[in-house]
């Protein structure tokens, strides 16, 4: 007994890939090992490996047993030992999918997908992207990149989650920053003094234009004065924490339902919504674009940033154009299918 709990121990301690070599070797050596003894029991090789397969998974069909007393002894170390070492294995295969999922939980694991949306800091607002994304395309995957060590979103399985200071090159690395479509920065809500919170974002968003220039980055910032400071490190698009909500609210004052319209245009869960649509060759100027857009249900709104292009009706699209319309989905999939 006392030796029986000794190599326990010590099969226990083995690493994984040397246990799966021994068990590969002790399979092939206990199949020659019976076929030599009982040759006309199995008559080839094969049989011999299929009878220690299934009497070390003990499932015993009793097409193949050993006849003689040297066949039988055998058999019984087989019991002992075979039957031993597959439950090793069984174990260290549960033990390695339970500490996958403890690395998962605790941010270790790298992520290896590509065409991803990397969020970063987490808090209610990185919450609320992550329902917007989803609403927008169930099948996203996120990964999320937060200074905790607990994964706030586990149930959702395409939502991967790295624990690490997020301006770490390891840590971009190991979220796929080189591979992502887009990386969203949001400031840290544990930070209280609101310069530091955007000295940290700014830190953290030239990290990701060193690592990955072509990466769509956007950016929350708490100090306007700030802005000039995120276009140097070329930020795509910047949000002002809380320029939004302010205005938002001096609109439901002073304008009724204006910001249940802007509410709708801002999420994808319900009403319409914008989308950039790609433009027809048959197009000449705007107003070619506005009537044949609105013939379809869409009401063109804006060539990138210019809003004012409803007054310019007459100005030919440029090569570099890109329009945007308000829309339903349903609209907006019909014009991308007919736009050439």
């Amino acid at each position: 007994m006392h030796f029986l709990l000794k190599l326990s121990t010590i099969m226990t301690n083995i690493r994984k890939r040397t246990i799966g070599l021994i068990i590969l070797l002790f399979v092939l050596l206990s199949a020659t090992a019976a076929y030599l003894l009982e040759p006309g029991t199995f008559g080839n090789w094969f049989n011999a490996f299929y009878w220690v397969m299934t009497t070390m998974a003990t499932v015993g069909y009793g097409d193949f047993f050993a006849k003689t007393h040297a066949g039988q002894i055998f058999s019984i170390f087989l019991y002992i030992f075979g039957i031993g070492l597959l439950s090793l294995v069984i174990g260290k295969v549960i033990d390695s999918i339970a500490e996958i999922g403890r690395q998962r939980r605790a941010g270790k694991l790298s992520y290896v997908g590509r065409s991803h949306v990397i969020l970063i800091n987490w808090s209610k607002k990185a919450q609320s992207a992550v329902e917007e994304i989803l609403s927008y395309n169930p099948d996203c995957h996120i990964v999320i990149i937060d200074e905790s060590g607990q994964h706030p979103l586990e149930q959702l399985r395409q939502v991967h989650f790295i624990s690490g200071d997020p301006s770490s090159d390891e840590i971009l690395d190991k979220a796929g920053i080189a591979r992502a479509r887009a990386a969203i920065i949001f400031g840290d809500t544990r930070i209280d003094e609101a310069s530091l919170v955007d000295g940290k974002t700014l830190l953290i968003a030239s990290s990701i234009e060193r690592l990955a220039p072509d990466v769509h980055t956007t950016v929350e910032i708490q100090q306007e004065k700030n802005v000039q400071n995120f276009r140097h490190v070329r930020v795509n698009d910047f949000v002002l924490s809380h320029d939004a909500v302010s205005r938002l609210a001096v609109r439901a004052a002073l304008q009724e339902g204006n910001p249940e319209v802007i509410a709708q245009l801002i999420s994808r869960a319900h009403g319409d919504d914008i989308y950039e649509v790609p433009v027809d060759r048959s197009w000449k100027t705007y107003e070619d674009a506005f009537q044949a857009l609105l013939r379809q249900g869409a009401t063109l709104i804006a060539d990138r940033n210019d809003l004012g292009i409803n007054r310019r009706l007459g100005d030919p699209i440029p090569e570099q154009a890109r329009l945007y319309v308000v829309s339903d989905e349903a609209t907006y999939r019909k014009i991308a299918g007919r736009t050439v």
